[in-house]
């Protein structure tokens, strides 16, 4: 006995389940959750589309997920401007904070001890080191008692340490990543570092430049592609607070 030939099936004509009316009544009462929804959203525009066949081109749809597409791209890139927005003010908190505690001490000696300590947790850097150029002998007494935070070096040493702008011309702020540390500048602890902030300062007409380094263990903390406007601002605070102690 032959069978007959299948007919394509009419999807108007198709026998659709009944909804359950509890179901029915939910979706009625609240169609603006449905909407909102968009895993229901793409299983009824998925739905639609089985019901109208595979050879049926749905553009509604089409639309439809290229829209999702484009608001979750947007969503992303709102994520991204929050976050960063929330980066800079913590960062801008913490530089505040660490000037104020910068600004505290009353002794030259308890100053440079902050900045190797509290300041230094405070910027959560690793190693923190005060360069000054000089032409009196590191192994003189009073250099010594200043303790580790405090390193001098020849005349030029900034120079040749710091890489300088494009144009030629000196760079206030150097942010780079190391195989290691300087152990000129760092000492014992210069084989831990692989980051750095490196601070040019200026101390007035007739006096020699001085660098403030800090240097970092995680190597992704101080990058060139980050902006130095905060660490500028604490360079120029550092500056003023020096020029006090100096004079």
């Amino acid at each position: 006995m032959s069978s007959s030939p299948k007919v394509n099936e009419d999807p108007k004509t198709r026998v659709r389940p009944e909804l359950d009316e509890s179901l029915r009544d939910a979706i009625l009462a609240k169609p603006d959750a449905v909407l909102d929804d968009q895993d229901v959203m793409r299983a009824l525009v998925a739905a639609n589309e089985r019901s109208m066949g595979g050879n049926i081109v749905d553009l509604r749809g089409i639309a439809m997920e290229r829209l999702e597409t484009r608001l979750d791209r947007l969503e992303d890139t709102h994520r991204s401007v929050i976050a960063a927005a929330y980066e800079n003010l913590a960062g801008t908190n913490q530089v505040h904070r660490a000037i104020l505690r910068m600004l505290d001490p009353t002794t030259f000696e308890t100053f440079l001890a902050d900045l190797g300590g509290e300041v230094a947790d405070i910027l959560r850097v690793d190693k923190v080191t005060l360069v000054l150029e000089t032409a009196q002998n590191k192994d003189d007494p009073a250099v010594k008692r200043l303790g580790e935070v405090l390193m001098v070096a020849e005349p030029g040493f900034i120079d040749r340490y710091l890489p300088s702008a494009r144009d030629g011309s000196p760079r206030q702020v150097t942010l780079r990543q190391l195989q290691q540390g300087s152990a000129q500048v760092y000492g014992q602890t210069a084989q831990q570092i692989r980051c750095e902030a490196c601070l040019r300062l200026d101390f007035g007409s007739g006096r020699l430049p001085g660098m403030l380094a800090m240097g970092a263990e995680d190597p992704h903390q101080f990058t060139p592609q980050q902006g130095t406007d905060l660490l500028a601002f604490f360079a120029g605070v550092f500056e003023r607070a020096m020029r006090h102690w100096l004079s």
